[in-house]
């Protein structure tokens, strides 16, 4: 008889061979070329990040931006702008359409290029060089001046705050032809020209009027606007109630130092506008942008600020899904994990790491599913106990502490099938960089290998993969019962649901791309 040991009988189907190492230089998936540019598309921002820098992140996405389709690449930028709420990849995609003379150009342009910030974003990835041509062109100078002669007044002063380039340089850049008076003034009035101060839109010749005079009424225009300039404590008690949403959960500290609270009825009207759920939808937060919010939030602050932070996360959190049956949620805890989620961005970089985004996708999943199995894992898999009463937050905090090591992806999977538990679903968060399970020489990954085995306890199980980096590869291939889906918004638990329910195509999260209308 030949050795047992080489050629037993395979149990169950054939798994396939990995065909691609990760950035860690274990065995792994390469995801399929649209895959890849959605996962990019959904995490990148353009930034160092443990294993790689943002040279090669610009590199992958230009490689892949000039092979696949333009259709798809417009489905993919507003995809990940209106559903997962990125801002430097998206406007790259919009930037290659426009290289690539596109005709989904003007409908991705319009969809995509939302906002002020977004429209000089544009401009600057353009003019680099880096898409293939250092001009705007026909096409694109024309989108961009029918965008400054369609944005009302609000949107082109919140679009005058910020540089490299600014909207007066956009403005010069582009030459609109005003069809309003007060457009033309609101033009020259910003690129520093002569201009008609009677024919300036209100808010404008308001806030002109308050720099003259600052016992005016503090006008209704950006914060930066007006904290470039000395502020009474009345000023900043009204920024505070006027301003946008984000901005006023980035600076309540700054609030607290200048005494806004300490004013009569001030921290009831914070808090009521912090877990307001309406503005909390429009300003399109992200769930781990809360956390850090709360992270931030200061003794100085008080208690009722701190708990309306609470409240907003969980309102935020309002698209974790029910699902039916038993869930496992494997947070990746390893030291890779350790990185800002949106990357090195030097003095700007996020105090978010990508474990507190694991942690936070876990804890919330096992709020709303108490029957939830947690197993958080690094080199093994590390048990813990959770509070069912707790806080998001509160649990969040407990996983994000248990950090560091080496990455097996397989340990979770391992670990149940040791103990023959069965589930449902199997979510992993993670960035797939796991080695310390690597094979020698060809074959499936031991992830894979864990998860056919744990699927013959329970052939109906689903396995979704929610990848928090941009590094292109999976340790699970996509399949009917395995989903990879990248994000860090509340998007990504729309997908999750639909995948759980059975609701999602065949192509999954891709398909889901591939059904936007242009």
């Amino acid at each position: 008889m030949a050795n047992q040991n080489l050629f037993q009988s395979p149990r169950g189907k054939l798994l396939p061979q990995a065909d691609a190492r990760n950035v860690a230089g274990a065995p792994a998936w390469l995801l399929p070329p649209k895959h890849r540019l959605a996962q990019y598309a959904a995490t990148g921002c353009l930034n160092d990040t443990y294993y790689a820098d943002a040279g090669d992140q610009l590199a992958t996405v230009l490689e892949l931006g000039r092979d696949l389709d333009t259709r798809f690449l417009a489905q993919a930028a507003i995809h990940c702008r209106e559903r997962g709420d990125m801002k430097d990849m998206p406007a790259l995609l919009v930037a290659l359409l426009a290289a690539r003379g596109a005709r989904e150009l003007a409908p991705a342009f319009d969809r995509v290029i939302d906002n002020g910030r977004m429209l000089r974003s544009f401009v600057q990835i353009v003019r680099s060089g880096a898409t293939g041509r250092k001009s705007l062109g026909t096409r694109p100078k024309t989108l961009v001046q029918q965008w400054l002669n369609r944005a009302d007044e609000k949107t082109l002063l919140a679009a005058a705050v910020g540089t490299a380039p600014s909207l007066a340089d956009v403005v010069r850049m582009v030459h609109p032809r005003p069809a309003q008076a007060w457009r033309a003034a609101f033009f020259a009035w910003l690129v520093g020209k002569p201009y008609d101060a009677r024919a300036l839109p209100p808010l404008t010749a308001a806030f002109d009027a308050w720099k003259r005079d600052r016992s005016a009424p503090l006008p209704a225009v950006p914060f930066q606007l007006l904290t470039a300039l000395p502020l009474a404590d009345r000023d900043w008690a009204q920024l505070a109630l006027q301003g946008g949403w984000q901005m006023l959960r980035m600076n309540l500290n700054t609030f607290a130092r200048h005494g806004v609270f300490a004013l009569p009825g001030m921290t009831d009207a914070v808090a009521a506008r912090l877990c307001d759920p309406q503005e909390i939808a429009r300003a399109r937060v992200f769930p781990y942008q809360l956390m850090a919010a709360c992270r931030a939030a200061g003794a100085v602050l008080p208690a009722r600020l701190r708990t309306a932070l609470e409240e907003a996360l969980d309102i935020a959190l309002a698209n974790v899904p029910r699902i039916a049956g038993r869930v496992v949620v494997c947070p990746d805890v390893s030291g890779s994990m350790a990185s800002p989620v949106t990357g090195w961005r030097g003095a700007a970089t996020s105090k978010v790491r990508c474990i507190d985004v694991a942690a936070l996708v876990a804890a919330a999943l096992a709020r709303r599913n108490p029957d939830t199995v947690m197993l958080p894992f690094a080199r093994r898999v590390v048990e813990v106990a959770l509070e069912r009463d707790a806080t998001v937050m509160r649990n969040a905090e407990v996983l994000a502490g248990i950090g560091g090591g080496g990455t097996d992806c397989s340990a979770p999977l391992a670990w149940l099938n040791r103990r023959k538990v069965d589930a449902e679903l199997v979510v992993f968060v993670s960035d797939n960089a796991s080695w310390i399970d690597a094979a020698r020489g060809a074959g499936a990954t031991a992830t894979l290998r864990e998860w056919r085995r744990f699927k013959e306890r329970n052939p109906q199980a689903k396995l979704a993969c929610i990848d928090v980096t941009p590094y292109g590869t999976t340790q699970a291939p996509e399949a009917p019962d395995v989903l990879n889906v990248g994000g860090f918004s509340d998007a990504v638990f729309d997908i999750l649901a639909a995948f759980a329910a059975g609701r999602l195509g065949a192509g999954h999260w891709v398909g889901e791309i591939e059904s936007i209308a242009l």
